[in-house]
């Protein structure tokens, strides 16, 4: 069974300039998804998908493949993640070796591991995808929100009294790494939907990293939990 890494690294990071190859614990950041991918010895090319070449020089130097140039039109902020797996998997198509499972990994995820990719790969078995999830810190059923006067008001006033261990516990995406059967990604199916396995992972492995303050947060919990001075 031929199975694929996709690591999407487009090189126009705004909110973080060049994110995905700015040091992170003395290794570029995009390293730490490589490097997790190697290692698990399920994929038969781990690729990352660029259009910048000092992203593809750093990928190749890490181990990963840079077999394609990613499409301007697809590097742009408005061009989603399925669209660049969608273009992965039919050049892969196009080259004859198309896969029959992808692992799209995102390049800022300096907490994944080997071990979580194979639970996702075994999480896989049976549905159309699998991807990496974890708890809210707090119930969302009382989530607030802010009202035109300036104060606030709960979503769901009616869990206003309901315990904590009464409501049902909530997820949201790690963003770390999705598995999909090939078929499924290039038909356009969504992840989110009951044909999907989630691989429930501690809210210390998981930071989003989008902004400067994500960045600082992840730094702040990789030395506590991870680094070795």
């Amino acid at each position: 069974m031929r199975r694929v890494c996709i690591i999407p690294a487009r090189g126009g990071s705004k909110r973080i300039p060049r994110k995905n190859i700015k040091p992170f614990f003395g290794q570029p950041m995009i390293a730490y998804s490589i490097r997790a991918a190697i290692e698990t010895d399920l994929f038969d090319h781990v690729i990352v998908s660029t259009d910048d070449a000092e992203i593809a020089g750093v990928a190749r130097s890490f181990g990963a493949e840079t077999p394609f140039v990613r499409p301007s039109e697809l590097s742009n902020d408005q061009a989603g993640t399925g669209a660049v797996m969608i273009h992965a998997a039919n050049w892969l198509t196009e080259q004859g070796e198309r896969p029959d499972a992808l692992c799209c990994v995102y390049a800022t995820a300096p907490f994944l591991t080997a071990e979580r990719l194979i639970e996702g790969w075994q999480a896989l078995q049976g549905k159309r995808f699998a991807f990496s999830v974890t708890s809210y810190a707090f119930p969302i059923q009382r989530a607030l929100y802010r009202t035109p006067d300036g104060g606030v008001a709960m979503f769901q006033p009616e869990h206003l009294s309901t315990r904590s261990q009464d409501l049902v516990e909530a997820y949201h995406d790690a963003a770390q790494f999705y598995w999909s059967w090939t078929e499924a990604t290039l038909a356009g199916e969504s992840v989110f939907s009951p044909d999907a396995a989630p691989v429930i992972l501690p809210r210390t492995e998981v930071v989003d990293i989008d902004t400067p303050e994500d960045w600082a947060v992840a730094e702040q919990l990789y030395a506590a939990t991870r680094h070795k001075s």
